[in-house]
């Protein structure tokens, strides 16, 4: 295995076997070798201190990396690869900071939602909602519009679709918050520490303190009227009333 460290460029990923195609440079010649971009691989080596941070790999990413022969001997592989930068993200988030539309294509990747950026081929995991209905499987690799999200930080930057449906309990649920309307939830479970609410139905869920002074003696299938005193499209909060 060479010692030195090899500076190369991310060409093609492989999400479902988890791994890419660098291309780097050896006495003036253009070469490629593959490496694991796994990331409980990765985990590994930044316990063992060989790299800084886990790192969602994208085409375009300029790597730093080391070349070993493989476990069985056949063939050389990248090891120890660290991400240094990407010049077409970099791109593409300050286009964001004006102008944040973008388009891609839906795809799926170990059962995780991604948008493969039109143009750069740029891979971005989609945070879904609790709530929101998730799309069929003829909707996979159609054209779709998105924002990029968590500008700010880099390495976990994420895409929203323009246009998303959710559950008919929630625009329920957004309506009830902003009328601030009583709704008489249904204890669903209780531990030492939280309280469980079936908020509406079972499809939105809250959780209350157990410690709550009003709610020392709740069972299962107790009612509680609360109100929600917050919701996103991420978290729901209630007290009680």
């Amino acid at each position: 295995m060479t010692q030195e460290n090899i500076q190369g460029k991310v060409t093609f990923i492989n999400h479902e076997k988890k791994y890419a195609i660098i291309e780097y440079l050896q006495n003036g010649k253009k070469k490629t070798v593959n490496g694991n971009i796994d990331e409980a691989f990765q985990k590994t080596l930044k316990d063992q201190n060989l790299i800084r941070k886990v790192h969602h790999f994208l085409s375009g990413d300029i790597v730093e990396f080391k070349i070993r022969i493989s476990d069985r001997g056949d063939r050389m592989i990248a090891t120890n690869i660290k991400f240094l930068y990407n010049n077409a993200l970099d791109e593409l988030i300050n286009k964001a900071r004006t102008n944040n539309k973008f388009i891609g294509y839906l795809k799926m990747v170990d059962d995780k939602y991604f948008i493969k950026e039109i143009d750069s081929y740029l891979f971005f995991p989609i945070p879904f909602s609790p709530w929101q209905v998730m799309p069929v499987d003829n909707g996979l690799n159609e054209q779709v519009t998105f924002s990029l999200e968590n500008l700010e930080k880099k390495e976990k930057v994420s895409a929203r679709l323009y246009t998303s449906e959710y559950i008919p309990e929630f625009h329920t649920a957004v309506k009830f918050h902003k009328s601030k309307t009583p709704v008489e939830a249904t204890v669903s479970r209780v531990t030492p520490h939280s309280i469980y609410l079936n908020v509406i139905s079972d499809k939105i869920q809250a959780k209350i303190d157990a410690d709550h002074k009003d709610l020392q003696d709740v069972k299962p299938g107790d009612k509680v009227g609360v109100i929600i005193s917050h919701i996103s499209l991420t978290k729901i909060v209630v007290e009680t009333v």
